[in-house]
């Protein structure tokens, strides 16, 4: 008899790869909940929300789950997380739908669904995109939030022209707060579950294409807090500005 193959744990890549996003920002809890707090107060509580860079779906299953009337589309490009959020949160019974685009990518937004939204979130994900892409996102976001609509980014986001003594005080206090051994340790955590996901059979092909597409994946490096705002006001959106921060880790607001 021909042996079954094992159901893979999707529930539990999840939930380790939340405890591997937590080691990195012990505040992460904490900014998604402003985020919550800020669209409840702004669009309410039946919203029609993108996640762009939603990887597994950490923050689309914590926005579904606190509001039971929303709606939200995952959006990310990574195959490997993709999966296991489809596999694990699969559509959160027709509410949650996956798209699988390049954010800022000519183009890009035509793999949405043809409808308006009412926010666009995003935690930890667009200091990955080049200010062209970044400003890209940014413009065709404008046609695709409603008017009143919103759009929220939590991610680590250093103040730039406007306040480089910050950005100094900040570095600073972060050396402080953070010892090496913390931040060795934070990497490590990265890397183990990368290395224990790649070794899962179930995903072998998304591994192979994520391999394919890491080749033209831009490397990390900070955004700052001046060019997003500079990026926002300029493709229409007002009322830019600060909603919650710890340090350089803030949620940046604005209103379609």
């Amino acid at each position: 008899m021909a042996k079954r193959a094992r159901t893979p744990d999707w529930k539990g890549w999840l939930r380790r790869w939340d405890e591997q996003q937590q080691s990195f920002n012990p505040d992460r809890e904490r900014r998604f909940t402003a985020m919550l707090d800020v669209l409840e107060a702004q669009v309410g509580r039946r919203s029609d929300v993108l996640d762009l860079g939603s990887g597994p779906g950490s923050l689309s299953a914590r926005v579904l789950a606190r509001f039971p009337r929303a709606r939200v589309v995952a959006v990310d490009h990574d195959p490997v997380t993709l999966r296991i959020g489809r596999g694990a949160l699969g559509s959160y019974g027709g509410r949650l739908t996956w798209v699988d685009t390049k954010m800022g990518a000519p183009g890009w937004d035509r793999a949405l669904p043809r409808r308006r939204f009412d926010a666009a979130i995003s935690t930890t994900a667009l200091h990955w995109l080049r200010p062209p892409a970044l400003r890209r996102l940014y413009q065709d976001l404008a046609h695709r939030i409603r008017r009143g609509g919103v759009v929220l980014n939590g991610d680590r986001l250093p103040s730039g022209r406007d306040d480089p003594a910050r950005d100094r005080l900040e570095a600073r206090v972060r050396t402080v707060r953070y010892s090496r051994h913390a931040l060795d340790a934070q990497w490590t955590a990265w890397k183990r579950w990368w290395r224990e996901a790649e070794r899962e059979p179930a995903l072998r092909a998304e591994f192979r294409e994520h391999e394919a597409r890491s080749a033209g994946h831009p490397r990390f490096h900070d955004t700052s807090l001046a060019l997003h705002r500079d990026a926002l006001r300029r493709a229409g959106f007002r009322d830019v500005g600060i909603v919650w921060q710890d340090l350089d880790t803030r949620v940046l607001y604005a209103r379609r």
